[in-house]
């Protein structure tokens, strides 16, 4: 394993050319032509295993049983064929029944929503679909997603929470959480859940049965999140929500000093017996579309096996992960992820060391750590903040990034990422447009500084256009 750490840099961004397919809408020119929910989800089906039973967990206090691939509603598709997330044109309700129907056929059991997902589409968009199986057979999660100032006051907040309801057709919520604990640090969470009182009316909805299971999502500023934790006592989270996968583990500090490993966060939860639901599990499509170098070391131990299924296992390998959750478009997605949970084969102690390697490996790139949440939109000045990051992150990776006039691949690469950057992004919606306000900050779950960002990827794409 010492000789593949020791792989050069440049050595191992070259070996990454050959073997990477795809990626945004807009492509380079020397690269493959996959759209970009296809490049995030992208999912090989396991050619030799044979589909068995579901993988499942049981949660501390309610004793629900729950699968470990949760699904996760914000990447629904629409007619158009690309996800919601960056799309405005109508869900295509008849391709999100087939995947649920499969889904749930195949023992899938929990099913992740929130008011703000696929542009406040999303629950709509599974209540419809969820409401063709009977009503025991799946839990539902939402969130109280009041993120703006125009929802922090208690009548805008109850009423997203109970517009929840009719929008999900049902008249309790198996799982609901707190959205977006840390973000904003404890200013945000006593404004959005205490001053207004309504971490009290939620506790009180838990008492009288329409909220089953009580927890919240954590993004961002610790302190938040050891605070809840200390509560714990008094109000019993019934389940967190972490973003946690083989990168984060160890290396979530190093990308941006402001996030928390993920290591931390799930040692604290575990010793207070609180099961764990996982968010990015694939770190924003990331851990699906390694460069070639680092999907060889992979499928050199298991050639059958998608990419995306070790980020899976790895996770399965915690035993309070009560759920997995994947933002899955199209139904090979799907059947994918329930083959990999079907049942969950957990790492041997060799694999885990392999993918600790691998993600030393991944953080050495220089790359924008957004995981195309969308929730730094819209941006007041019009830029397209995760489809500008998600194009450089690409070009890094596919190393068509150049910065040696003397290369001689030099003309080629810099027209090719030029013309794909016109091409992916709008030139009124580009870096060069931002006047850095910040006001996108305030809401990035990963702590990006996204206007130090722009700087520098503006800056990229001038010395490029400069060098004739």
């Amino acid at each position: 394993m010492k000789k593949e750490t020791e792989y050069s840099r440049r050595k191992f961004l070259k070996a990454s050319v050959a073997g990477v397919s795809a990626l945004a809408a807009s492509s380079l020119l020397s690269c493959g032509e996959k759209t970009t929910e296809q490049q995030d989800n992208q999912a090989t089906t396991h050619a030799e295993k044979q589909l068995g039973e579901m993988t499942y967990r049981t949660t501390t206090f309610t004793k629900d049983k729950v699968s470990l691939l949760g699904f996760g509603c914000m990447r629904f598709p629409t007619v158009g064929g690309v996800s919601a997330r960056e799309d405005d044109s109508p869900i295509d309700q008849d391709a999100v029944n087939e995947m649920i129907d499969y889904a749930m056929a195949h023992g899938v059991n929990y099913y992740d929503t929130s008011p703000a997902y696929c542009k406040g589409r999303s629950e709509e968009a599974i209540g419809k679909a969820l409401a063709r199986h009977p009503r025991d057979k799946f839990f539902i999660a939402t969130k109280l997603s009041n993120f703006s100032e125009d929802t922090w006051s208690r009548e805008e907040s109850l009423k997203m929470y109970y517009n929840s309801f009719k929008k999900l057709q049902v008249d309790y919520i198996d799982f609901m959480l707190l959205h977006g604990i840390g973000m904003g640090g404890m200013e945000a969470y006593n404004i959005r859940y205490v001053a207004n009182g309504i971490l009290d009316f939620l506790l009180e909805e838990r008492k009288a049965g329409r909220i089953r299971n009580l927890g919240f999502s954590y993004h961002g500023d610790v302190e938040v999140f050891d605070y809840l934790l200390s509560m714990h006592d008094e109000i019993k989270w019934d389940f967190v929500q972490i973003q946690m996968n083989y990168v984060d583990w160890n290396h979530a500090k190093e990308i941006n000093e402001r996030n928390t490993n993920a290591e931390y966060l799930y040692a604290e939860l575990e010793k207070r017996d609180i099961p764990v639901v996982v968010m990015e599990p694939l770190l924003g499509g990331r851990l699906t579309s390694l460069p070639s170098h680092l999907s060889e070391m992979l499928k050199r131990q298991r050639p059958d096996d998608s990419i995306a299924s070790w980020a899976f296992r790895y996770l399965g390998s915690f035993p309070k992960v009560l759920t997995s959750l994947s933002g899955m478009t199209y139904l090979e997605h799907v059947k994918d992820n329930v083959l990999t949970h079907s049942p969950i084969e957990p790492l041997s102690d060799s694999e885990m060391h392999l993918l600790y390697d691998v993600a030393k490996l991944m953080v050495e790139y220089p790359l924008v750590s957004c995981t195309g949440c969308q929730y730094c939109m819209p941006c007041p000045y019009g830029l397209d903040i995760p489809t500008i990051f998600r194009y450089y992150n690409k070009s890094v990776t596919e190393d068509c990034i150049v910065d040696n006039v003397q290369d001689p691949d030099y003309k080629k690469m810099r027209k090719a990422f030029l013309v794909g950057y016109d091409r992916a992004v709008p030139g009124l919606r580009q870096a060069n447009h931002c006047i850095g306000c910040g006001e996108c900050m305030k809401h990035c779950p990963q702590g990006i500084e996204i206007p130090k960002e722009m700087r520098r990827i503006d800056e990229y794409v001038e010395k490029l256009k400069q060098q004739i």
